[in-house]
């Protein structure tokens, strides 16, 4: 019997550790293979050093945060501000997924504060989408696969959308067992600290992960930490009932009813 995988897809380095990675660590709990990709390699991110100095000190970070997650490190492809819904990048990303086989896929949430975010999304989603179409060419030897997959956004930066309105989670997953290991994973992109508090306003990206994380909990009414994800639609990618991440996670991971209620509403 194969082992099932989990890939997250994220923009940056540290976008992971922010938002995804204690489900990353419950799933890795739960037995499946977990995969760490951020598209971008985080060459803008700095005040001191150039963007080819930073490229290589980003990638140490990230793939000693892969490392404390126990996840595959898969390498970027593109530089910060320069993740565009691409066919070049398209076909990059659909030749991973082929690869992974993942039978769930994290990713940032459709809306979200920057455009890095929300394209890294899009290509996430369609790379999924694209994984079994044999005349899609990802730029690999790898086949098609068309197995079922299903796709999870995480809560945006803020909890809010580009417009400054809520997000609301449709589920959330309870990282509180996971937390210090989380937040160890964050505490290795140590070249962000001075770069988020100048220019975001983070006087400490660790405690700014540790409030988020804390209030997705609060929303929760039940986790002391949490991390919050919506459920994208199953045509093209699955069954209609397929949620595995409810299924690996069980009583850790909490379905928002009142959410659900609106969507049958259509609100």
């Amino acid at each position: 019997m194969s082992v099932p995988s989990a890939i997250a897809v994220a923009a940056h380095p540290d976008d992971i550790e922010f938002c995804m990675g204690g489900t990353l660590l419950r799933l890795r709990e739960a037995g499946y293979s977990i995969h760490y990709l951020n598209i971008s390699t985080g060459s803008c991110g700095s005040l001191t050093w150039n963007a080819r100095e930073l490229r290589a000190i980003r990638r140490r970070e990230g793939r000693k945060a892969a490392g404390v997650l126990g996840a595959t490190f898969h390498e970027s492809r593109t530089d910060d501000l320069e993740i565009l819904y691409t066919v070049p990048l398209l076909r990059w990303l659909t030749g991973v997924i082929r690869k992974v086989r993942p039978t769930i896929v994290l990713t940032h949430s459709p809306q979200d504060y920057m455009e890095d975010h929300v394209n890294a999304c899009r290509l996430a989603v369609t790379a999924a989408f694209a994984r079994g179409a044999p005349n899609f060419k990802s730029g690999t030897r790898v086949p098609p696969w068309s197995g079922d997959t299903t796709v999870y956004h995480a809560m945006p930066h803020g909890l809010r959308d580009g417009l400054r309105r809520r997000i609301v989670a449709g589920a959330y997953v309870d990282t509180t067992p996971v937390h210090e290991t989380k937040l160890a994973a964050l505490t290795c992109h140590q070249s962000q600290q001075d770069w988020l508090k100048a220019t975001q306003g983070m006087n400490s990206y660790l405690q700014s992960m540790e409030d988020l994380s804390r209030e997705v909990g609060r929303q929760s009414r039940r986790f002391r930490h949490a991390e919050g994800w919506r459920r994208h639609s199953h045509l093209g990618f699955c069954t209609e009932q397929a949620d595995p991440l409810r299924e690996a996670l069980g009583p850790a991971c909490l379905i928002n009813r009142a959410y659900e209620r609106s969507l049958n509403r259509g609100a």
